[in-house]
């Protein structure tokens, strides 16, 4: 520990570091005036201890061996672990070197040893007596072999299943599913359990919104549209699992409410290059193709990776409103109907390295990237009346927008393993770009209802350039201070800026004309500082993880136009507590608390006017608060396998859209706002069944019931709540060892979001999949929403709102998916890590 010793001519403070051993302990020695003393103490303390030191280690033995595996070649990072022969108690690990080779050092003693590689038998070795004539032993090859065997000409085939319910987390196997095949990240979560995607690319886990989306455990920064494009840019082929984490721990930035949904991507398994080649088609009312290639190196001190996908989405969207402008002298009924044709072209791309510098140090460096390219063209038809069913006026708009966004991600990082019994570092710096530019044309034609002209057009148009700059570093530590005892700790600090402009223009008198009634030019920044520790402590029956995060923020808001500053500055903590007990072989229960917190992204922030059409738009709110979330969970397992959940959750400042009539100007506006508070109840259970050998089933019955409540809403008190329950169920039948047949439903019924309710939902999917040449070259053929069921429709809740929209996409589309794998199928995988700025680009938004 620091010591300060004042100086007393010059007054100032200087740090000593003194340290002592008493009865085995380090303890502080601070004392100025006898430091010189104290300094020969010490030299002549590490003298006598370097001479013990050496005295023990001349009398420890040795026992080396070499791993090979199925094939003979070095294993290297095979797990080795040192065990007492009379009770197995755990004395230390290590790990093979990239030869394959180990070494462990034992005082004398009898000491069994086990390696543990995945995919690979456990082996156990010994006893061993180290004494003192034998403190040697060479055990020699020790040839590891594979877990799955082919026995007397019976295939046996493991599969494992598409939803996997763990402690702390549900994870969906996507790698070898048929329905995913062909389709984005943003449609396979519209599949999963428990999540919902709605207008805009809303997600919502479990009835609650503020999901942390990250990829490969990277926090994506991103928001809104610019997170829409980069899930619908991200290929199902490229995807292994999707983490579905409702309660994350300390470790994990505190934003994201709602919990996590982590999106991990294919790697490759030993040394050698492989890769994969994918090609995808689909229809529905237009035409889709998707491409993917993948390759992997891995040498002894090196691993590189790379991948490029591309896709071609072209589909239809329907958005139609119904409202009325409702005032005592001059009610006005509104009918909208419209269809946009979009067009999007996206290219994902990242590349990186890992470079071993022995067996615990290494070095990585990574690039990702997303280009994309939108192109829509929609035309919205607006018949406006004084009663129902008649039609006064007609607003006849051709509406068009282009866009283009590219983004790019660098990150650097490290690992260290400073010790064999589990101590390690682990350090990420990153530096993130995304650029956008939009333009929106909007062309209005007004007539009555013969069709004659009754004025001149309304045209304008809105150019929304945005760049955004994210820096951020992290660190964190792992200590095993026993075998059941463990300690972790870290720091983060992340600085986001953004520059968002939106030019308007009038089209007046064959000119372009400046706008700056409803033109704007906002910069935000923020910068967040974090730390956290947590303990896990794991008894005979009961493991016990205490946790605490910090985070300090500042921000800062500037409307360059108004010359308004909104800046906040805060601190908080937050806590969490996880608690899982083994009551006998097939019953456990859990319970977890969190405290987490939700940011508004950056765009909602924005002071700025966007328009959908004439009469429909939404605007930014400068002066929105985080939302701050307690999340309360149950749960019990049966077997592993059946799972129960129960939960709770109170949110304060919950941040909602919130839809308004402008009765003066009759039009209909969004704007985010902090609406007091959101309290919800949540039941979950999960039962997936082995109905025979050939056919299998995963089921998942939610319910929650959520309330919105607020003093002052619109001039009035609000209060709205609601039952919502969600059914899915996914079968999977094996038709042969190489075919598959997958079938999916999911129904979700009447809903509550906010200041609207949202219409039941339903959708059916399958999917048939075929492997030929020892499972290296696969066919997927799927069909999306056979039913042609799957849209939104919501309702105003509020008693002064009469609205209704309905918004239905095209989803019925059949996909043909062709992927080759090639080279050899057990290269190791590139090292896993997580970026330092995740949690910033989940709120990068238009």
């Amino acid at each position: 520990m620091p010591c300060l010793a004042k100086n007393q001519n010059s007054g100032i403070t200087t740090s000593f570091i003194c340290i002592h051993k008493k009865h085995g302990h380090i303890a502080p020695v601070c004392n100025n005036q006898m430091m010189n003393k104290q300094f020969i103490l010490i030299f002549c303390l590490m003298g006598l201890l370097a001479i013990q030191v050496k005295a023990q280690i001349s009398e420890k033995g040795k026992i080396t061996g070499k791993i090979i595996d199925e094939h003979k070649n070095p294993f290297g990072y095979a797990t080795i672990n040192l065990l007492k022969a009379a009770d197995s108690t755990f004395i230390k690990g290590s790990s093979s070197n990239d030869k394959g080779t180990f070494t462990l050092d034992a005082p004398e003693g009898s000491y069994i040893f086990s390696i543990s590689v995945m995919g690979y038998l456990k082996i156990v070795k010994g006893p061993y007596s180290i004494k003192a004539d034998q403190k040697v032993f060479s055990l020699g090859d020790i040839q590891l072999t594979p877990a799955a065997q082919q026995l007397a000409g019976v295939s046996i085939v493991y599969r494992k299943p598409l939803i996997e319910r763990q402690v702390d987390k549900t994870v969906l196997n996507i790698e070898n599913s048929s329905i995913a095949a062909g389709n984005t990240a943003l449609e396979i979560l519209q599949k999963a359990p428990g999540v919902s995607v709605g207008q805009n690319g809303l997600i919502s886990l479990k009835g609650k919104q503020g999901v942390t989306i990250m990829l490969d455990g990277k926090p994506t920064y991103l928001s809104g549209e610019d997170l829409t494009n980069l899930l619908n840019a991200t290929q199902g082929s490229e995807i292994k699992t999707i983490e579905l984490i409702t309660n994350p721990s300390s470790k994990y930035d505190a934003a994201g409410t709602a919990g996590i949904i982590n999106i991990r991507m294919k790697r490759n398994k030993n040394f050698g290059t492989n890769g994969s080649v994918a090609l995808g088609a689909g229809y529905g009312k237009f035409a889709k193709e998707n491409g993917d290639v993948t390759i992997n190196h891995r040498e002894a001190k090196l691993n590189v990776f790379a991948n490029l996908s591309y896709n071609h989405n072209e589909r239809w969207l329907d958005n139609d409103i119904t409202r009325i402008n409702n005032t005592v002298t001059d009610p006005t009924y509104f009918t909208q109907t419209g269809r946009t044709i979009g067009q999007r072209y996206n290219t994902n791309y990242k590349a990186g390295l890992d470079y071993f510098i022995n067996s615990r140090n290494t070095l990585g460096f990574a690039v990702n990237g997303n280009s994309g390219n939108a192109n829509d063209n929609g035309n919205v038809l607006t018949l406006i009346g004084n009663r129902p069913m008649t039609t006064d006026s007609v607003v006849r708009a051709n509406n068009t927008a282009t866009a283009r966004n590219r983004n790019i991600t660098y990150n650097l990082n490290y690992k260290g393993v400073l010790d064999t019994l589990g101590q390690e570092i682990n350090m990420d710096m990153d530096y993130s770009v995304y650029n956008r530019d939009r333009l929106d044309s909007y062309n209005n034609f007004f007539s009555n209802a013969a069709g004659l002209t009754t004025g001149p057009a309304d045209i304008f148009r809105n150019f929304t350039p945005a760049k955004v700059r994210i820096w951020a570093v992290k660190a964190d530590y792992t200590y095993s201070i026993t075998k059941d005892l463990k300690f972790n700790a870290g720091l983060k600090s992340s600085y986001v800026k953004t520059d968002n402009n939106s030019i308007f223009q009038n089209f007046l008198n064959n000119n372009w004309q400046a706008d700056n009634l409803n033109s704007n030019h906002f910069i935000y920044s923020e910068n967040i500082n974090a730390a956290y520790g947590s303990v896990q402590q794991e008894f005979k029956n009961t493991t016990v993880q205490l946790g605490l995060r910090a985070e300090q923020t500042n921000s800062n808001g500037n409307s360059l136009t108004s010359q308004s500053v909104v800046a906040s500055h805060y601190l908080n903590l937050f806590p969490s507590v996880f608690i899982n007990h083994v009551l006998s072989t097939n019953n456990e229960v859990g319970f977890s608390y969190s405290r987490r917190i939700d940011r508004p992204d950056y765009a909602s922030l924005n002071p700025f006017i966007k328009f959908v059409d004439l009469y429909t738009y939404a605007v930014g709110n400068p002066y929105l608060r985080p939302q701050f979330t307690n999340s309360f969970e149950l749960s019990y397992a049966y077997n592993k396998t059946f799972n129960v959940t129960f939960g709770y959750n109170h949110t304060n400042d919950v941040i909602s859209q919130v839809v308004t009539t402008d009765t003066v100007r009759k039009t209909l506006y969004n704007t985010p706002q902090n609406i007091a508070r959101y309290t919800s109840f949540d039941f979950n259970f999960d039962a997936p069944v082995t109905i025979t050998s050939w056919w299998t089933t995963n089921n998942s019955l939610t319910a929650f019931y959520g309330r919105f409540s607020s003093p002052d809403l619109l001039g009035m008190p609000y209060s709205s709540g609601r039952v919502v329950f969600s059914f899915n169920t996914i079968q999977t039948v094996m038709l042969t060892p190489t075919m598959d047949l997958e079938v999916s439903g999911r129904y979700r019924t009447r809903g509550l979001e906010g200041t609207f309710t949202i219409q039941s939902q339903h959708r059916l999917d399958a999917g048939i999949s075929k492997s030929l040449l020892s499972k290296k070259l696969n066919f997927k053929f799927a069909v999306d929403d056979l039913l042609n069921s799957w849209k939104l429709v919501t309702n105003s809740t509020l008693p002064s709102q009469n609205y209704n929209n309905y918004v239905k996409a095209e989803s019925r589309i059949a996909r043909l998916t062709c992927s080759y794998r090639f080279g050899s199928n057990n290269i190791k995988a590139a090292r896993q890590h997580q970026k330092s700025s995740d949690e910033e680009q989940n709120r990068v938004r238009p």
